[in-house]
């Protein structure tokens, strides 16, 4: 949690202190409850990471799934309205804005059925991204778009459907 909170205020120009991002950041807080869930979902007990996540969802606006894998340094700025699906995998030193949803496609399915995530994404507020894709390392996805492809490694993706602007 400390690591995060450092590499946030090094990134983040309305952060002032470490202690007022450790304590009223809600990205931050939900980490921290997401790790604790994410113990007791690898160690099958589903009912205490579930208990867990409901507390982080009141708690802090942000539902993450106990099972979604999330790496180091990871920013989510302001948090509220963000939901993380249960297959979801974000490597390091992604920043993610309010209200993104990295969701499924389709009920029922098996497998992998939600976004991969690499290193150093950065993806704009409310935007979805949605079903077994991949954001490529450093890709910029743009505020209200809507994934339904992959978007290669530092490319950034608009729109509803996104398309590729830039690579």
């Amino acid at each position: 949690m400390l690591e995060t909170a450092r590499a946030i205020l090094k990134q983040d120009p309305a952060a002032h202190s470490l202690a007022e991002v450790v304590l009223t950041y809600p990205g931050v807080r939900a980490l921290f409850w997401h790790r604790i869930a994410f113990y007791f979902a690898q160690h099958r007990h589903p009912f205490l990471a579930s208990f867990i996540r409901r507390h982080n969802e009141h708690s802090t606006g942000v539902s993450i799934a106990p099972e979604a894998q999330i790496g180091k340094r990871v920013f989510i700025d302001h948090g509220v309205g963000t939901v993380i699906g249960e297959t979801v995998v974000i490597e390091d030193d992604v920043v993610m804005l309010h209200g993104v949803t990295l969701g499924s496609r389709r009920m029922g399915d098996t497998g992998r059925r939600h976004p991969y995530i690499k290193q150093g994404a950065y993806i704009g507020s409310n935007a979805q991204i949605l079903g077994p894709v991949t954001i490529g390392k450093a890709s910029k996805i743009g505020s209200g778009a809507v994934v339904l492809e992959d978007v290669p490694d530092y490319a950034t993706a608009v729109g509803n459907p996104a398309r590729i602007i830039e690579k």
